[in-house]
């Protein structure tokens, strides 16, 4: 069965690159999953998204991501994230004590941008370490 090429990086690090045999993504347009020879795509990534990559007889591989693209040609598909982080690299008790003062923060303000921002990171970070949010 053919594969796809996967690969994940932020402008800090490489965050994961292999084959897989199918990639879910959080766009701006939607949910959008990416199987071998789908047509070629470019799409705009939600900040707090959740991405996930399926890999026959292996787990998931899961990471939050906040912003970037994802390019998607000849079975290759490459994720461009601001922010990216595998679900296995998570410090949940931090990700939780993020999201409890975000939230602090957005019920006091009310409007606070910033605050819904941190919480829809921390969201994200624990939604990718398996985490119930």
């Amino acid at each position: 069965m053919a594969k796809l090429r996967v690969g994940v990086v932020s402008p800090e690090r490489e965050i994961w690159s292999g084959e897989a045999d199918m990639v879910i993504a959080k766009t701006v347009d939607g949910e959008i999953g990416i199987m071998p020879q789908h047509a070629p795509v470019l799409g705009v990534l939600v900040e707090g998204g959740v991405l996930r990559v399926k890999r026959e007889g292996e787990g998931d591989l899961v990471a939050a991501v906040h912003g970037g693209f994802i390019s998607v040609a000849d079975d290759e598909v490459s994720v461009l994230a601001e922010v990216a982080e595998l679900g296995s690299e998570v410090d949940v008790a931090a990700a939780r004590d993020a999201l409890d003062r975000a939230q602090a923060s957005i019920e006091a303000n009310h409007e606070d941008g910033e605050a819904a921002l941190e919480a829809k990171r921390a969201r994200a970070r624990l939604r990718a370490a398996g985490e119930e949010v």
